[in-house]
């Protein structure tokens, strides 16, 4: 019997139509994870390189069997089955599909590192996280939970997200 993991996936986009792009992605997703919750999307400024459109994030709370490798095989194949082509890094995207915390594991491999190696810097991904498990010490954090992380970080400029739609 395979174990079932409870998996937390950040999702960016700025390129294209953003808010059909992270629908697209879940949608994909769904053919080898289970969706248990899914946090309100936030447009946020650009990271990294600055001189590009804002990003739509969201964090999608999962299960799957898939063991650490395999998932980032998966979400890897859905980015470039969506169009996403390599490109400078942090730039623009049309999707951008990363795994945050993959139950109560660490992996440190060359293409994979769980916990995310960035997550506590970046307040794109910590403002949905926090949505979902506030109270979560991700593995080795050395108690620091997600709401803590938080409130390390810069959440300037990023705001929740409501469609807007032609009257």
């Amino acid at each position: 019997m395979k174990n079932i993991e409870t998996v937390y996936l950040a999702l960016g986009t700025n390129l294209g139509n953003r808010s059909l792009n992270l629908v697209h992605a879940c949608s994909a997703l769904k053919k080898f994870v289970a969706v248990s919750r899914i946090s309100h999307i936030y447009q946020t400024p650009p990271w990294g390189i600055t001189d590009q459109p804002e990003f739509l994030n969201q964090v999608l709370e999962v299960t799957t069997e898939l063991p650490p490798q395999e998932l980032l095989t998966a979400v890897k194949q859905i980015e470039v089955d969506m169009g996403r082509v390599p490109s400078e890094k942090y730039g623009p995207r049309l999707i951008d599909i990363d795994i945050l915390i993959y139950g109560c594991h660490e992996v440190n491999s060359p293409d994979l590192i769980i916990p995310h190696a960035h997550m506590a810097e970046r307040a794109f991904v910590l403002v949905p996280l926090n949505e979902l498990v506030p109270d979560l010490v991700p593995p080795g954090e050395d108690q620091h939970s997600i709401s803590e992380m938080l409130k390390a970080v810069d959440v300037t400029g990023i705001k929740q997200y409501r469609e807007h739609h032609g009257a």
